[in-house]
């Protein structure tokens, strides 16, 4: 029974990825809003149905990936040592390349730039980022209120949840920039790692000074 289920599993696993890099190739060619779901699921051999069964929305196929992204953020801050804070276990893990900017081989800075150029030319996958994003926030904020016992009405866990999410878009949103400016690799790693340690120190330091006019 268990290897039964374990191939089950890995032919379910086979078709997600088919699917997903059907349509990756498909919106390459022609751009995000110019292709259907029909057209994607006979490109990969597939009813419509299925597809929609692994990925309930068209944008899914392009943000599938990220699924893991809340499990490994909140994880990390619950693993955290004594004495570390929420903010130094959240930077630590956004601070990590991960993905395609970890990898060096030209195959993945192309695939890279072509993925940034889908997202930024699209305002429907740009509003689905939108709606993940607040997903996470939410998600933070709870785990935050969680350890610090905070009350129904203290919004201090939401407040601390979208300042630090504020940085992971920040960060999203320079590495795009970068990326279609031509950096990449190493280069784009550094640069990336040192906006990131700048806001977080701002975030660490408080607000309190930051643009303050002469008196």
């Amino acid at each position: 029974m268990n290897q039964q289920s374990g191939l089950r599993e890995r032919k379910k696993q086979q078709t997600r990825v088919v699917i997903a890099e059907t349509a990756r190739r498909l919106f390459g060619e022609r751009g995000f809003d110019h292709v259907t779901v029909a057209e994607i699921a006979r490109a990969a051999d597939v009813a419509e149905k299925t597809v929609f069964n692994y990925f309930p929305t068209k944008e899914d196929l392009v943000y599938w990936r990220m699924e893991s992204f809340e499990d490994e953020l909140l994880e990390t801050i619950r693993a955290r040592e004594p004495g570390e804070s929420v903010l130094a276990s959240f930077g630590r893990f956004v601070s990590e390349p991960r993905g395609l900017i970890a990898e060096r081989d030209p195959a993945a800075r192309e695939r890279l730039e072509a993925v940034t150029r889908l997202i930024t030319g699209s305002p429907a996958l740009l509003a689905r980022e939108e709606q993940i994003y607040a997903r996470y926030t939410a998600s933070l904020a709870a785990l935050i209120a969680g350890e610090a016992r905070a009350g129904d009405g203290d919004i201090a866990p939401w407040v601390a949840a979208n300042a630090m999410m504020g940085i992971h878009r920040a960060l999203v949103d320079y590495t795009r920039r970068r990326i279609l400016a031509g950096i990449h690799g190493p280069q784009l790693a550094r640069d990336v790692l040192a906006q990131a340690g700048q806001a977080l120190a701002l975030l660490e330091k408080g607000l309190g000074d930051l643009a303050r006019r002469p008196s």
